[in-house]
């Protein structure tokens, strides 16, 4: 196997851990630069999952993933070492401190986040990327519904 189907493997082995993730995946291009992102409640997480990555299940907890890939001719990208922060708001205005801790699996690099979330409740987050060797950053912006009942 090449180190580019390697790398694809390791990506879509890691979309598939996390249930409706292949849904709910979303990305933007910045050029030489994608940034993959999405969010779930933890408790969508399959149990030996979250104990990989030491995540709490719960109906009141989600989780933001990010990765940033580096665009490569021929391949579905080389993932990056970014410097990577998210701040998340729901609808009345009340913040969310979420930090996010790098996970590293053979050659896949993505940054995990775990917050509290109620029932119905629609979180707005802001994420700031900066890739590695880059001055260069990036800001994404996406809304996401949980249901925790």
């Amino acid at each position: 196997m090449s180190p580019a189907q390697r790398i694809f493997a390791l990506l879509l082995g890691t979309l598939l851990l996390f249930p409706g993730v292949l849904n709910a995946e979303n990305s933007k291009d910045f050029g030489q630069y994608v940034v993959h992102y999405n969010a779930l409640a933890t408790d969508m997480l399959p149990p030996q999952v979250a104990r990989k990555y030491d995540i709490r299940r719960s109906s009141n907890s989600g989780m933001i993933n990010v990765t940033v890939l580096k665009k490569v001719l021929g391949s579905p990208g080389q993932p990056v070492h970014a410097h990577a922060e998210v701040s998340a708001q729901n609808l009345a205005g009340q913040s969310r401190d979420i930090r996010l801790r790098e996970v590293r699996e053979g050659n896949a690099i993505y940054y995990i986040g775990v917050f509290r979330v109620a029932h119905e409740e629609t979180m707005k987050f802001d994420l700031r990327i900066r890739p590695q060797g880059t001055t260069e950053a990036f800001t994404v912006q996406f809304s996401q519904d949980f249901y925790t009942r």
